[in-house]
This record gives structure tokens, sequence and C-alpha cells, in this order.
């Protein structure tokens, strides 16, 4: 039965912020992490994938041991995207809405270095950053990491497959006395060897139930087609998925571009969200996804590594993931907090035999599903038609004596005649 946050030991300070937030009860990654974090001194390892409560697991036992008559910076905080940071940053700034004297500063890409030096002024106890940021202005001399307590790595796997260089370097910079928490969703040979490497010989390694946790109430399914089928089979899949809110992932930052072009033709509600788009673009479309203004999310692994929303029905792999690994934090976007989830990925014959290998890496099992028939495909495009007219802004630049031209001779029919002539024309033009 899981405990309440209050009996972990967190200060009534951080209790405060917990019932603002209406957090009661404990995650299992929370129950475990939180008494390790305070009672004892080793490092941990950590497994767990987003979603199950990782940010409050840490963050409330570190702010919690902040010193607020030391100054220099004691925690450390890294994650792979700017997105990422971006919440982590939030969640901390709300746990520690009663704790004025402590000071967290974000250091990410998207704002200037200049504006980021100034912030440091302010003495930072806790800084959260993406390796690239954090070391440049560490370079800089902008601020002192002597007396840091504290190194946080989340989502280390992405971390250290796409930022191994500047990771190393940091891990080579602070102070050998330091406390390290490794929180990862997956643990590769090569995350291993980081542990073995630079983290305590005694360090604590705790499971947050990933057997079951990482995949709970997932419906992992797959559909096998030609790759001139792909689009169309996209787009059936979609419209079964009508009122739920999903995204899609592409393998490259080219593909999301081609497929959210696609779908912005056939006016479908969507972004696309990739690793060269500035910062502020970046922000605006994920505003526009957590706050509902458009339903689906096409993005790059990277990127999505820092989207959080609740109650998305449903991933796509419209790129089957180069490693189980990524195939992990991508169906980790849906059936999060216990709800039911759906992670459908679309490939090709010979991409087959990698689900055998995912099944038996990750644990999982696969649901294969056929295919619509060329009929139900013909007809779910004729439905994407007839939705991208309903939603086509009229044209007030057509002149109206045409406009009154063409309401001639169209003015003898009917809606319903109108629209079967419509419909009829359109199957012709596409028959051909």
């Amino acid at each position: 039965m899981s405990r309440l946050i209050s009996d972990l030991g967190i200060i009534k300070k951080l209790q405060n912020a917990l019932t603002d937030l209406e957090i009661t009860v404990a995650t299992d990654i929370q129950e475990q992490v939180i008494p390790i974090i305070l009672e004892q001194s080793e490092d941990l390892v950590a497994l767990a994938k987003t979603g199950t409560g990782k940010t409050a697991a840490f963050g409330l036992p570190l702010l919690q041991l902040v010193d607020p008559e030391n100054t220099p910076v004691q925690t450390l905080i890294l994650s792979p995207t700017r997105e990422l940071s971006q919440q982590i940053y939030n969640n901390l700034k709300d746990l520690a809405e009663y704790m004025p004297e402590v000071s967290i500063v974000l250091l990410t890409g998207g704002n200037t270095v200049k504006s980021q030096v100034e912030e440091l002024k302010s003495a930072p106890q806790i800084i959260v950053a993406t390796p690239g940021r954090f070391l440049d202005l560490l370079e800089k001399g902008a601020f002192d990491i002597k007396s840091l307590k504290n190194l946080v790595l989340d989502e280390a796997d992405e971390m250290f497959q796409a930022l191994k260089e500047d990771l190393m370097s940091i891990l080579k910079a602070v102070p050998k006395n330091r406390r390290t928490y490794l929180f990862s969703a997956t643990m590769p040979g090569e995350l291993k060897d980081i542990v073995h490497n630079y983290m305590s010989k005694n360090a604590v390694s705790i499971n947050s139930d990933m057997a079951t946790i990482g995949h709970e109430g997932i419906d992992h399914q797959y559909i096998v087609v030609d790759p001139i089928e792909k689009l169309d089979v996209l787009l059936h899949f979609l419209n079964s998925q009508e009122g739920g809110r999903g995204i899609i992932f592409c393998k490259t930052k080219a593909a999301v571009n081609k497929l959210a072009k696609n779908l912005a033709i056939r006016k479908i509600s969507s972004g696309a969200l990739h690793g060269s788009l500035t910062q502020g673009i970046r922000d605006r479309i994920m505003d526009q996804f957590r706050e509902g203004y458009i339903d689906i999310l096409v993005a790059t692994d990277l990127v999505a590594r820092g989207i959080d929303v609740k109650e998305l029905a449903y991933v796509v792999n419209y790129h089957l993931p180069d490693t189980p690994e990524a195939y992990v934090h991508r169906s980790g976007r849906t059936g999060r907090a216990g709800a039911k989830g759906l992670s459908m990925t679309i490939i090709q014959e010979e991409e087959v035999k990698e689900i055998a290998e995912f099944e038996e890496e990750l644990g999982i099992k696969f649901h294969p599903v056929k295919k619509a028939n060329a009929e139900d495909i013909e007809w779910n495009n004729t439905l994407v038609w007839a939705k991208k007219v309903f939603k086509t802004k009229p044209n007030r630049e057509i002149p109206e004596e045409v406009r009154q031209q063409v309401k001639t001779i169209f003015h003898h029919l009917t809606k319903e005649e109108l629209m079967d002539k419509v419909l009829s024309n359109y199957l012709a033009e596409n028959s051909k």
C-alpha cells in the first residue's frame, strides 16, 4: 500500500506546497528515493521511466537539504533537453513555493548567455541545466562549483547517447566528494561503465518496478505496410483516434517536417517539434499542445524527451526507433499516471524481425493489427478531404461577379444534390 509523502520525512514548508498541488500519496519511486537522499550518504542509481514522479522524488529531498546560509551552488540537475530542463525547473519552483530563501536558476539554450550570467549573480543554490549551456557558462567562470554537494543526472541514458562529450567534461570538473543521483529508464552497457567509473562503489540501486510500470496500461501494436501505403494507413489510424491526442515520432528532422506538412495540407490539427527550431517556436508549439489547441505533435526523439502531457491517447512510431531504450521513452509518453494508452508502430515487412527483438529485450508483447483494406483507405481519405473542406476558410478575393455566376449554376440544387455531385467529382478525380 502506498504511503503518504508526509510520512517520508518531508518538512512542513514542502508539505504545504504539496497540499496546494493536491499531491498526497507517494509514487513507488518517491517512496524509495526520498528516504535514501534524506537519510543516507551514498550515491543512487534508479531505474524509472518518465511519468513516475521522478522530479519530486529527487526534488523534494534536495530542496530540503539546501543550506540557505551557504550561497555557492549546492545542487546541479542535468537533463538532455531544454524542454525537460524547463519542466524540472517549473516543478521545483512549485515545490519551493514556501521556501523564498532557496534560489533556483535554469540554464539552457534559447536564452542569451548574458542574461543567464546576470541571473547567476543571485548566487543560486540549485542549478537546472542542459549539459552544453552549463559547460559553456562554467568555462566562462560564471559560477563556482567547488561547494557542489549533489549532482542529478536525469534521463541519463539519453544524455550519454546524445551528449556524451559534454557530460564527460562535467563529470571530470565537479568535486569528487559530491553525491550523484542517476535516473534512467534503461541501463545500456555504456551507462554501466559510467556508473562504475564515476559513482561510489557502494551506490544504492533501486528499480521502480520497471518490469510492469514501464509498460503498464500500454497496448503495444504494429501494422505492416508497403512504403507507398504508409501515409494513408497513418491517416486511417488517426481518424480512428478522433477526439484523442497523441504524438507521432519520426527518426529525422526532415521526416518530421515532411509529415507535418502532409498533415497541415489536410488541415489536421498538428505541430512539428525538432531541434532545429528556435526555442521560441518550440515553446509556442508545446504550449499549444499542452493547452489543447493542437491535437497531434510530430516530433523527433530527443526533443520529445521533455514532453510531459497528461491524457495522451496514443503515440505512433512512424519510423521504428533505433534502440529498445528509445522505444521505452517513446511509448512512455502515453499510459501515464495509471491511464490506458496505445503505442502504434507502422513498419515495413523487413522490420518485423526488429519487433521480435524489442519484445525479447523489453519483456513486452506487441500485437499485430491488420492494415485497412483499399476500400476502407479510400473512404477514409474521402472523410479526410471532407474535413479539410469544412475547415477551409472562404476566399474573400474571389470577384463578386464570379461568385454570383457560380451561385447561379448551383442555385437549383438541394444541399444533398450538391453534396453528392461534389463528392462524386472528388472520387472521380482521385481514381485517375
